[in-house]
């Protein structure tokens, strides 16, 4: 059964699609920078929504949300997190990893020419369970704490469901509240300008016609992947089942019959099977389904 579609007009800045289209405005990301920061953040001269980093061309790459760099030639990579991760704090440090090496122009060997990073990530659960809005990190000698590592990364996690008000902004509370509920009820009770600001950008994205095809799109291609996910699973767990009979030495007949598919089918998968004796699952789909890229 495929998950409903939710109108574009009632998303909220937790959807990862709107924000994006959201933050893309150099204006709205300096103001959300500003607001987390605490401090204004020169204007940003150019944003790249859903950037791609890759080390290589073989190497995993990953999409960061927003990047953006300020006249003062500091990095920003922000990123909407709505969904509790049990990997995102190393997941941070992957995008630290790959954030760095795209700040160096090739043969650069002066590491003193990295820029100031932010890792930002704004997420809907508590990273460390101690309730508060934020946590920002910076590397620290264990042996002497007052000191900080002067190598110019810091990694902050906001958590929207914070409890600790009087340690931060009253702009940050109702900043990371409205992330929640991006509702003209909830501006209404707000007195910032900058969260005034991004509202009304909100509002325009929400009702753009183009930004909407966008989203359909968008969302199709969701859908189709969670299908082929799912399909691709449904494959390698009837390879996993010929393989474990085959083992047992189960003909290829009685598998077929078991399993009510053609002999034929189980003939194909059996033979890269016997071909291929230590090729995991995966493996051995990739070989008995070849994708079309390959």
């Amino acid at each position: 059964m495929k998950q409903p579609m939710i109108p574009l007009t009632q998303l909220n800045l937790t959807n990862r699609f709107l924000f994006d289209e959201v933050m893309d405005d150099a204006q709205t990301h300096q103001d959300v920078l500003s607001i987390i920061l605490g401090y204004d953040i020169p204007l940003l001269e150019q944003n790249e929504s859903e950037k791609e980093h890759r080390v290589s061309p073989l190497a995993r790459s990953v999409r960061m949300d927003v990047f953006a760099i300020d006249e003062n030639d500091t990095a920003y990579n922000t990123e909407m997190q709505p969904k509790k991760r049990n990997d995102i704090q190393k997941r941070s440090r992957y995008y630290q990893s790959l954030m760095d090496t795209s700040l160096l122009e090739p043969g650069i060997t002066d590491y003193n020419l990295l820029k100031e990073s932010y890792i930002i990530l704004i997420m809907t659960s508590d990273l460390l369970g101690l309730k508060k809005y934020v946590y920002t990190f910076k590397a620290q000698c264990q042996e002497a704490q007052e000191y900080l590592l002067k190598d110019g990364a810091t990694r902050i996690f906001l958590n929207t469901k914070g409890k600790n008000r009087d340690e931060v902004s009253e702009e940050l509370v109702d900043f990371l509240r409205y992330v929640e509920s991006s509702t003209d009820e909830t501006v209404a009770s707000i007195k910032s300008d900058r969260i005034h600001r991004i509202h009304q950008r909100v509002c325009k994205v929400r009702t753009n016609e183009q930004v909407g095809v966008r989203y359909m799109q968008a969302w199709e291609e969701r859908i189709y992947e969670k299908e082929e996910a799912r399909e691709e699973g449904m494959y390698i767990h009837a390879i996993s089942l010929v393989k474990s009979n085959l083992s047992k030495g189960v003909s290829v007949s009685d598998i077929a019959k078991f399993m009510d598919e053609s002999e034929d089918s189980i003939e194909k998968i059996a033979a890269v099977i016997k071909s291929h004796p230590e090729a995991d699952d995966e493996e051995l789909y990739s070989l008995i389904y070849p994708s079309e890229e390959n």
